[in-house]
């Protein structure tokens, strides 16, 4: 049975607005694109942010770490050809920054095919260590972050973020 205090917080609170007949009912609070945008750029700011400060210690670009982690993260031995194709740089570029990150001891380049002209890129063991040495805050921000969800809700963050990466890859002309 309600009480007097109960009616008067139903009668006080905020009404959800109910959408008109044959259209979609307004997106919960938090949950439109406004609000993903300024959450997508805030994380991609903190991400950056130690992203800069990693390649400012090493004496690397950006790029250099982009690549570092493209490196680490392609499922199967990355190229030089595919390093371009991932990076959107010319073949220049991606030379330059290839011979960057193996002089800084980062990566390793290896002719690994019976084709002695296909390169692989391994990232460096020692590489990895300092890496994940240095980005163990990101990662620790992570687990809290993590650890404030349940499994259930993480695996729709997941297939958010898989979906995300899917559009980023579709190309797009500004304006579309």
């Amino acid at each position: 049975m309600a009480t007097a205090d109960d009616r008067d917080q139903r009668a006080t609170a905020p009404r959800t607005p109910r959408a008109p007949a044959g259209t979609a009912p307004p997106a919960p609070a938090g949950t439109d694109l406004q609000s993903f945008a300024v959450q997508l750029r805030r994380m991609n700011g903190g991400i950056n942010r130690a992203v800069h400060g990693f390649a400012g210690d090493q004496g690397l670009h950006a790029t250099d770490v982009q690549a570092l982690a493209a490196i680490l993260d392609a499922d199967e031995p990355m190229t030089p050809g595919r390093l371009r194709e991932h990076l959107g740089l010319t073949s220049g570029a991606v030379t330059a920054c290839v011979d960057r990150l193996e002089r800084a001891g980062h990566i390793r380049r290896v002719r690994e095919s019976a084709d002695r002209r296909v390169v692989h890129l391994h990232y460096a063991a020692d590489a990895k260590a300092l890496a994940r040495a240095y980005f163990r805050p990101l990662a620790q921000a992570a687990q809290g972050a993590r650890a404030r969800f349940t499994e259930d809700e993480l695996a729709v963050v997941v297939r958010f973020l898989q979906a995300m990466n899917e559009e980023l890859r579709i190309p797009r002309s500004p304006g579309d």
